[in-house]
């Protein structure tokens, strides 16, 4: 019986310099050589990901890829969606029309790019790492054809103004999105019935594999229903409390310092 192995990417199982160590690359090579499945499941767009897998130079057989904090699963093997859910169109301009009110910054994406009414300070500070071509418009709803996969807002000085935000648009939205922070600034905004642990699940169930047979790791909030929905919950130890609490177990050292390359051995 088959297992499946989930990695968020960031703290988790890329270092400080945004790469996969020698040690961890090859836990990865013998896992997925005995049959296993490799997946990132990541709050990053599945573009992103897929720059981030093949920038890498990753090449497992059975990979997938969860996007957008489990909106968007896709299969690297046969190159497309297995699974795809977005924010319903009609919200997306009440959410930037708020988020504006509250001046906070806030995006969304389409298939190729990220689309956003502002650019500036908070914009810049996201694509240090998330090179997705940019599109500013006014009107970003001319941009989007189908429900985006997600939303981010982000606010890098005032966290309490951040939570305001947050508050209200749980209101506004009547609790039908999911709106949690992948980070202190940034706070990811998706359909309920999506999530990091639904991803679990639901590729699980299209797999075959039993619960029992699959494995997350992740260091932060949004990797809680991960850590939580699958067989074994692994949180780093450079994660935060909240994490900690949530996993089954801990890693001994940091994503610096191959803290998951025992872990992945061990699950073969």
């Amino acid at each position: 019986m088959s297992k499946i192995f989930f990695f968020d990417l960031d703290g988790t199982l890329l270092n400080k310099d945004k790469v996969i160590t020698p040690k961890t690359m090859e836990a990865l090579r013998q896992f997925t050589d005995a049959g296993n499945h490799f997946c990132i499941n990541t709050g990053r767009a599945i573009d992103s990901a897929k720059a981030v897998y093949n920038g890498l130079g990753l090449n497992f057989k059975g990979s997938f890829l969860c996007g957008s904090n489990g909106t968007e699963i896709y299969s690297v093997d046969e190159d497309k969606y297995v699974y795809k859910t977005g924010v319903p169109l009609e919200m997306v301009p009440q959410i930037l029309d708020l988020a504006d009110e509250y001046g906070i910054h806030c995006h969304t994406y389409n298939e190729t790019h990220i689309v956003s009414r502002h650019d500036g300070e908070c914009m810049d500070y996201y694509r240090r790492v998330i090179k997705t071509p940019l599109i500013v418009a006014d009107d970003v709803m001319q941009y989007l054809k189908t429900a985006p996969s997600k939303m981010i807002a982000i606010e890098l000085h005032d966290h309490d103004k951040q939570e305001r935000f947050r508050k209200a648009l749980y209101e506004l939205t009547e609790g039908k999105l999911t709106l949690l922070y992948s980070n202190p600034y940034y706070m990811e905004i998706f359909p309920s019935e999506a999530g990091k642990g639904s991803a679990v699940k639901r590729l699980a169930d299209i797999l075959g594999i039993p619960v029992e047979n699959t494995y997350a790791a992740g260091d932060e909030q949004n990797d809680i229903s991960m850590i939580e929905a699958a067989g074994c919950g692994i949180a780093m130890i450079n994660g935060t409390d909240l994490v900690k609490k949530s996993a089954d177990v801990i890693t001994s050292d940091d994503n610096n310092h191959d803290g998951l390359a025992r872990f992945i051995l061990d699950a073969i």
